[in-house]
């Protein structure tokens, strides 16, 4: 066995509760007892906020002492400024070399789907900027702008908060130049093939159980005291547009600015459906990175053995 095979690494993409980090690290401590280190980068939207832990689902303090964790805490949620998917590829890529370079191998796992999206195929560039359609676009006012994103690519809207204006004249800027939405060239692959050294896992689960996880994870973030966590954040002042975003975050932050209009019932609830909408729409993605990316593999949560044979990373004298 090379070493080129031991550190070519995984990626384990799934819906969210669906078991992925879990795998991965039970994956790493493997790894570790058959002499060979492990290194867990996150491919999670919400995780490089620091601060934001129980809603997030991050790894344990111990977890991450036991296996060393990337692309976690490395943003405040408080910076306004833009955290971008080529912000994160580019940490991404040199936590993957540098855990290599020191004999380990990287396990990329999350469910945030343009981001592995970006890892396999590179990024999304779009046509380049045109000055004066966004000095002209940057005129209109806030709502203005809102309205004709929620015309021109309702998706995108939906993705994007209505304070982010570099955000939304670019994809407003996107629509007018390409004559199609952002958010489906997002969703189109790179040119060419994807990369062959990181080998995708995706976990597959019934509908169903999936919901009941989600159901019961979100209860249990509730019972680890997810509405102090957010309070003590808001403490601090306001989110930026990104972190506001955050299923959980969001719902509790409406539910204490305004009780009375949003009981903390109704938000648990809405954070229930938000995140099994999500999980949906993370479904759709699998479909697609089985379809599109050779030697793709599905998985269970528990096929910690099939996945090291798979990857010829399975114990070998």
């Amino acid at each position: 066995m090379t070493d080129q095979v031991t550190h070519k690494g995984v990626i384990i993409y799934g819906p969210t509760a669906s078991g992925k980090s879990d795998l991965a690290l039970g994956l790493a401590r493997r790894l570790v007892t058959q002499g060979r280190p492990a290194e867990i980068v996150s491919a999670d939207a919400f995780q490089v906020f620091c601060r934001m832990n129980i809603g997030t689902a991050k790894a344990s303090p111990e977890a991450r002492l036991e296996v060393p964790h990337h692309l976690i805490d490395v943003r405040d949620p408080h910076d306004h400024a833009p955290f971008t998917v080529e912000d994160w590829a580019s940490l991404a890529e040199e936590a993957i070399d540098s855990a290599r370079r020191r004999g380990a191998v990287p396990i990329v796992v999350g469910g945030t789907s343009l981001y592995v999206q970006t890892l396999l195929f590179g990024m999304f560039r779009g046509p380049p900027a045109d000055p004066g359609l966004r000095a002209s676009l940057s005129g209109l006012g806030h709502a203005e702008l809102r309205q004709r994103l929620l015309r021109a690519d309702p998706a995108a809207a939906e993705r994007i908060h209505p304070a982010d204006l570099r955000r939304t004249v670019r994809a407003l800027e996107v629509f007018h130049l390409t004559g199609r939405p952002i958010s489906s060239l997002q969703t189109q692959w790179g040119a060419g093939a994807p990369r062959s050294d990181l080998r995708l896992f995706v976990l597959s689960q019934e509908t169903p159980e999936l919901n009941g996880r989600i159901n019961a994870r979100v209860r249990a973030m509730m019972e680890r005291g997810l509405l102090e966590e957010v309070r003590g954040l808001l403490a601090h002042g306001p989110l930026s547009p990104q972190a506001s975003q955050a299923i959980g975050y969001r719902q509790l932050a409406q539910h204490l600015a305004n009780p009375a209009a949003c009981p903390l019932g109704d938000a648990v609830e809405r954070i229930k459906i938000e995140t099994r909408r999500f999980a949906k729409s993370q479904r759709t993605w699998s479909r697609r990175f089985i379809g599109s990316v050779p030697g793709a593999m599905t998985i269970s949560a528990g096929d910690q053995g099939r996945l090291l044979e798979a990857t010829g990373m399975a114990a070998h004298k």
